[in-house]
This record gives C-alpha cells, structure tokens and sequence, in this order.
C-alpha cells in the first residue's frame, strides 16, 4: 500500500528532526569548550542561554574542576538574571558539595549579594504608612550572610566590601525599627513604641537610629504618664547629643 511506502521517508524525517535538537548542539564538546561558550553568553548578558550551557557542563561532565565553577557562575547568572531565589538555592549546593573550594568565599559573598538587593525594595519603602507589617527577613539574612563571610575568610578580597555592606545593613534594620515605633506612637500605642525603641537602645546602640530610640522613649513614657523613666530617657539623650567641650589650653 502507498501508505508503507512512507514509512521508510517517515523515519528518515524523524532521525532528521532529533539530529536538530538542542542537546546535539553541546553532543561533541569537551568541558573546556562548553564553559567557554557558556562563560562568553554570560560576558555578553545573554544569562539565559549562560545558564541553559552551564547547566549541559554539569549534566555531561559532573566530576572536576570546570563543573565546580560552572555552579559558581550559574549562581551568578542567577544574581544578574534577578532570580535571587536561584542564585541563593545554587550557592547553597556549591557550599554544601565543596566545602574544600577554593572560591567558597564567593559563594557566601553571592548569597549576600542577592539577599541584599532582595532588601532594597524594603530600604526603599521605610516610610511607608505602616512599616510593622514589612518583612525584613530578606535584609537580615543578608547580614547573616555577610557576617559569615567576614567571620570565616577575614582575608577575602570580598570582605571589605562586604564588611560596608554590614555597616549600612545594621543601620538600616535600626532606622526600620525606629520607623515601626513611630507608626506605634502615631496609633497611640505608646507601650509597643517603648518596646521597639528599648530593643534599638540593646541592640543598635553604635548607630544613629540609637538616639531617636531615646527620643521615642521620651515621648512614650510621657505620654504614659512615666514621669520618672522619661527624665531618665532625656537625661541620657541629653549626655549622648552634648557636644563634647573642648580641652582647656595650657601653655608649651
């Protein structure tokens, strides 16, 4: 019948179309070859196929030194591909797979990265009507992330940056509680107020958010009707905003 004669042509059709998938585009190279092409998608912001390539690296050759760098610059595809649940999950796997790398540094150091600029959505909205309701997970986890690169490798060469990035972390957690304590004091919920501005003066004490925790204290305690604990509040924001007083001169 002229139907079984197609059969043969059928085939020859198919074999056709399995012989253009993608995977036979990466069937005949070695691993130096497939980072290289991978490694030129990510140069080249094309982080998609970057992570596709990468990802065919690992799959055909899993053991050695090009798969273990291919999970590093997946992770970061990830970050620039603004999928920071990726690039920390990915990170995660290299920490956990190669505790004895050379580069686990920068695993940690991406990990911060992406959940720091997760947080700056956050950063960006602290004067929001109602800040109490704002999760901050994703800027503390950035600080713990940090804080765990600079405790583990003092001498990276993404310390310093890192240690900045703590310093503007701290603050900024402080400011976010000052802020929730603003919004307590604008409800007329002066013991919730007192509380966070407590928790900033144990907590931040070395950052600017310190002294307008003092002052929250001020306002909530006499509002209260805490005559006592508010002077003691003022008191001790008056001796932390005095200028200090100059030496007197002497002669040489």
């Amino acid at each position: 019948m002229r139907w079984l004669r197609l059969i043969p042509l059928l085939t020859v059709l198919f074999t056709l179309g399995c012989a253009s998938t993608p995977d036979d585009e990466f069937a005949n190279m070695s691993a130096q070859e497939l980072y290289s092409k991978a490694k030129a998608s990510l140069d080249s912001g094309d982080y998609e196929t970057s992570i596709s390539t990468f990802e065919q690296l690992e799959a055909r050759y899993p053991f050695g030194k090009f798969a273990q760098q291919a999970q590093l610059e997946i992770a970061y595809a990830y970050y620039k591909f603004d999928e920071p649940d990726s690039c920390i999950s990915t990170a995660d796997r290299f920490i956990r797979n190669n505790p004895g790398n050379p580069h686990i540094d920068y695993a940690y150091y991406l990990k911060g990265l992406a959940n720091y600029t997760r947080g700056q959505e956050l950063a960006d909205r602290l004067a929001s009507r109602d800040p109490s309701d704002r999760d901050t997970r994703a800027l503390r986890d950035a600080f713990n992330d940090f804080t765990q690169l600079v405790k583990k490798f003092p001498d990276s060469r993404y310390t310093p940056d890192a240690t900045q990035r703590l310093i503007f972390l701290h603050n900024m957690l402080a400011k976010y509680e000052i802020n929730v304590a603003e919004y307590y004091m604008k409800r007329g919920a002066y013991v919730a107020a007192a509380d966070r501005a407590k928790y900033v003066i144990e907590n931040y004490q070395r950052t600017p958010a310190a002294q307008d925790a003092l002052k929250v204290l001020v306002r909530a305690y006499t509002k209260m009707g805490m005559k006592d604990l508010s002077n003691d509040a003022n008191r001790i924001l008056q001796l932390n905003t005095a200028p200090a007083q100059k030496p007197e001169a002497t002669e040489p």
